[in-house]
């Protein structure tokens, strides 16, 4: 047998299983608990930027924005969101900016720190 051949065995074994044991609702549910953790943990780090946490935090706006997108689009044009293109560009966008935060977060202190590492030098070159 193969490595292909035994690469989609395990795919397909492993999609049953998800299939018939955890739907994505169920699965997309308990995702927000250590999603949850996770932020705790950031924030209780202090050493996140703000910037960022800020957008790591923006995530959950995004879900919150989502859940009721999803139940109107299915109420309303009885389709998934991600069929109605107005709606699921709408709840992306949260994504999207809480996206921009985080690597806007990230970019600043990345460059914070590199200043400190250049006045650190230009003080001890002489």
């Amino acid at each position: 047998m193969t490595t292909s051949t035994q690469i989609i065995i395990l795919y397909t074994a492993i999609y049953n299983i998800y299939k018939n044991m955890i739907s994505k609702d169920t699965l997309f549910a308990l995702s927000l608990f250590p999603y949850l953790g996770f932020l705790w943990f950031l924030t209780r780090s202090g050493q996140a930027p703000r910037l960022a946490l800020v957008g790591f935090y923006g995530t959950l706006v995004f879900v919150g924005v989502t859940i009721p997108a999803g139940i109107y689009a299915q109420q309303v044009y009885g389709e998934a969101l991600a069929n109605i293109d107005w709606l699921h560009g709408s709840a992306e966008v949260f994504l999207t900016l809480s996206n921009i935060l985080v690597v806007l977060g990230f970019r600043e202190a990345v460059l914070k720190k590199e200043e400190g590492r250049k006045k650190k030098e230009e003080g001890t070159t002489y």
